[in-house]
């Protein structure tokens, strides 16, 4: 088995091994992973955070040992606390790096980093105020910044910035925690859960108070939520249809 980490800011995780493919997710700075398979141009992964996989350029990564890449999940959590912030690398060249990337591997690389950390598990009070660091952020299938996110990408890196895991797909997360009967049960932080019409999870976003969700849809917005799902005022309709609200945490 080969293992990697990511060297660069935001790198782009796709579903077959060439450019033109789909990006399912991406790689941010610092994240750490194995190799599955390895071609001359492209690197099947699974990340170590949340097990994702998918194809990864090589000239996107380095290769570590075995060693470090255990020694990379025994460290604790050390996030980018800002929306963007700097690391300093070689002949004093700065490279930016967005919200949530991991500062596990400053010393491996050898950067230097002055910003914000997250180092602790937060409490769930502070998950809507977290959710609002991304409030208007584009819309991006497979994103997972400021820059462009999708719904289970936001949900996914509110969740991380608290010190808390999330997989990545909605349908994934929606594997996790507890189920509520009624949606008068939700608090603040839970995760609310939407579906198609043929009863596939393709959704989620995070519950507030007072009836207000906020998720990722054409950008991360605030909206109105009741026992139907998702409703936007601007358009006067309903856009998703509630399926479920689970509690992680």
């Amino acid at each position: 088995m080969q293992y990697g980490i990511c060297n660069l800011s935001i790198v782009p995780l796709r579903f077959e091994p060439q450019d033109t493919s789909e990006m399912v997710s991406q790689v941010l700075y610092g994240e750490h992973f194995k190799i599955l398979e390895q071609r001359k141009k492209w690197s099947k992964i699974r990340l170590a955070f949340d097990k994702y996989e998918g194809w990864i350029d090589n000239k996107q990564y380095l290769e570590i040992t075995e060693q470090i890449y255990k020694n990379f999940n025994d460290k604790p959590q050390c996030l980018v606390g800002d929306m963007v912030e700097f690391v300093s690398c070689q002949e004093d060249q700065l490279m930016p790096i967005p919200l949530g990337s991991s500062l596990k591997a400053l010393d491996f690389f050898k950067h230097h980093y002055e910003g914000t950390r997250i180092l602790d598990v937060l409490p769930k009070e502070t998950i809507v105020q977290t959710a609002f660091l991304f409030l208007n952020a584009p819309y991006l299938w497979g994103g997972r910044t400021n820059f462009g996110i999708d719904c289970s990408g936001f949900t996914q890196m509110v969740y991380k910035l608290t010190g808390h895991q999330l997989l990545r797909d909605a349908s994934q997360q929606a594997t996790q925690g507890e189920a509520l009967s009624f949606i008068e049960e939700s608090e603040p932080g839970d995760l609310a859960f939407f579906d198609n019409d043929e009863g596939a999870i393709t959704h989620v976003g995070i519950m507030m108070k007072d009836n207000y969700i906020i998720h990722a849809h054409g950008k991360v917005r605030v909206d109105r939520i009741d026992h139907t799902g998702i409703y936007n005022v601007e358009k006067r309709t309903h856009t998703h249809q509630l399926r479920v609200i689970k509690r992680i945490i």
